[in-house]
């Protein structure tokens, strides 16, 4: 896992201050879905279409194939010969990761009835569970509506990593690991938050779909 690192920090030599926590946050991802967890992934703006796009890479193929088991496709099978014929062959083995960004009627009804900078957290709430992960992403690391999702998490025994520009600000206090690429300008951020979960998505697809798997 540490040349998918390297590779990365070769690419984008800025990264290499941040190396050892991008490890750090992969680590706590893999420990999460060892134990059949999942992701729950927030963002604004930019940060909230890169929680669309993790979610993308993480719930099908990123780079490695992923045929489902045999038990599962023999049970697909026995429900339809065709349908499950063909389910067998193109569904796709997932890591779970919700972007809690895309629920719209939910998120708007919430924002409407009681306050915008809840509506992350009340989603935590219903989705978290003891030994999942929230992945928060803020160019400043102080976006409210993300820090008070931070705080529902670790009361709900959920793990906390930060995606952050240079300073990491109060989300840093708040996460378990938090990723502060050198840059402070918003969208010079996000053009090196990529690459970072990228780099996870390679890591974890190794690990869980790998030929070592």
């Amino acid at each position: 896992m540490k040349q998918y690192i390297n590779d990365l920090t070769t690419r984008y030599p800025a990264l290499a201050s941040c190396a050892e926590d991008i490890d750090a946050a992969y680590g706590i991802m893999k420990e999460c879905y060892r134990h059949d967890g999942k992701m729950l992934i927030a963002g604004n703006g930019g940060s909230a279409a890169d929680c669309e796009h993790i979610a993308g890479e993480l719930m099908k193929r990123f780079r490695k194939p992923r045929p489902i088991d045999s038990g599962l496709a023999h049970t697909l099978k026995s429900i339809d010969p065709v349908m499950g014929e063909q389910l067998a062959r193109n569904l796709e083995r997932p890591l779970m990761a919700i972007p809690l960004v895309a629920h719209e009627a939910m998120t708007t009804a919430y924002i409407n009835d009681v306050d915008g900078l809840g509506v992350f957290a009340q989603q935590l709430l219903g989705f978290g569970r003891e030994g999942d992960v929230f992945l928060g992403i803020s160019t400043s690391g102080s976006s409210q509506n993300i820090l008070y999702a931070a705080v529902a998490a670790k009361a709900l025994k959920l793990k906390v990593i930060g995606l952050t520009g240079q300073s990491g600000g109060a989300l840093a206090e708040l996460a378990d690991v938090t990723v502060k690429v050198p840059e402070t300008e918003t969208y010079l951020v996000q053009e090196l938050h990529l690459p970072v979960y990228h780099c996870w998505c390679m890591m974890l697809e190794e690990y869980f779909f790998g030929s070592q798997a």
